[in-house]
């Protein structure tokens, strides 16, 4: 998998670029509180698939809670893979880059999330804002905090949870939204899983080469080592350079930005 920093900043980059790109549309359109709680939640469920994996560091943003929670998942997806593997998926243990890491699971994923807000928003929103920034903050600060520094982690997403919901108007419209946000952060999970050596089984169960966890990735030439120099001194840098670019031509939209008024900021702007 790539690192915990890289897979943040890959959720946020791709909730910036799809915001940024679908003008017209009810996801282009969001106020900007709308799109800082979709930032925050997008740039969370970007770690959320890795907490198939009981060793990983985003198993751990709450300490005993989340250890307990992924040993679960764990069960689950190797469970599932178990059972739905043909004989040419290989033979293996554990449910890393099983169930979590599949489209199905993020579509689940999303649409759970926009049921929820829907029916139960006076608490849900709160309590799903503050899982997904532990989990943001958990995988931006890997280096920064501990393992074992739950507390820390737990007070920083109470404080950015309170922060964002104390601008935020807590509108019911803004369910489906929060709902695309983590469907686009598992998504931009996956491709970054795609391209290191491993692959990612994200088109489960759909059979190919006779494998249902067939690991869709590019050519062995074009992935990257998890950690490796380029993942760190490349892809890390250019998601950053995009999540601000495209992040200004979102947040400009809605009216918070501006002093960048007459900057051509996309190419298509200026065509238009």
């Amino acid at each position: 998998m790539s690192t915990g920093p890289t897979h943040a900043m890959s959720g946020l980059t791709a909730w910036a670029t799809v915001t940024a790109l679908a003008s017209g549309s009810a996801i282009g359109n969001l106020s900007a509180k709308g799109w800082l709680v979709g930032a925050v939640m997008c740039t969370g469920a970007a770690l959320l698939p890795d907490l198939d994996h009981p060793e990983s560091t985003v198993s751990s943003t709450f300490g005993p809670v989340t250890q307990a929670g992924s040993k679960l998942v764990n069960a689950i997806s190797h469970g599932t893979y178990r059972l739905t593997r043909t004989k040419k998926d290989s033979n293996r243990d554990g449910g890393h880059r099983g169930l979590t890491h599949t489209l199905v699971f993020a579509i689940a994923a999303a649409v759970a999330t926009t049921a929820i807000i829907q029916t139960s928003q006076s608490w849900a929103l709160p309590v799903l804002m503050f899982f997904f920034s532990g989990l943001a903050v958990r995988g931006i600060m890997h280096k920064w905090c501990p393992r074992n520094d739950a507390l820390w982690i737990t007070g920083t997403a109470l404080l950015l949870t309170y922060a964002c919901l104390k601008w935020t108007d807590q509108t019911s419209a803004d369910a489906a939204a929060c709902g695309v946000a983590v469907g686009i952060g598992c998504i931009a999970h996956y491709l970054g899983d795609a391209i290191t050596e491993q692959g990612c089984p994200i088109l489960w169960p759909v059979p190919i080469a006779w494998k249902t966890w067939y690991p869709v990735a590019p050519p062995k030439l074009l992935r990257m080592r998890t950690g490796g120099k380029v993942e760190m001194a490349v892809i890390g840098p250019i998601l950053t350079a995009v999540a601000v670019w495209m992040s200004a031509v979102a947040l400009h939209r809605t009216g918070v930005l501006p002093f960048l008024d007459g900057v051509p900021l996309t190419p298509w702007a200026q065509a238009g």
